[in-house]
């Protein structure tokens, strides 16, 4: 499954270890998490990764947004 969540990788997401797929249903839910971390497409109605965290704090706040993501969108396995 994790291969067919990478295929459904959003080309907003800047490159890394955290990115959102395309089962985003636009919640706001990672973007109150880690603000810092997500944004949004208005346009086309999604989130994306706009800022890889650096240090433990922000990897953290990424985390609970993965794990807090009603569909799970947010996924971890990106290149790094």
């Amino acid at each position: 499954m994790a291969d067919t969540k990478r295929s459904l990788k959003l080309p907003d997401n800047v490159s890394g270890k955290f990115y959102v797929d395309s089962s985003c249903i636009d919640c706001d839910l990672c973007r109150m998490t880690a603000p810092a971390h997500f944004s949004r497409n208005a346009d086309k109605g999604y989130s994306y990764v706009s800022k890889q965290p650096v240090t433990p704090e922000e990897e953290k706040l990424c985390e609970q947004a993965k794990v807090e993501c009603p569909v799970e969108s947010i996924r971890s396995d990106g290149e790094s």
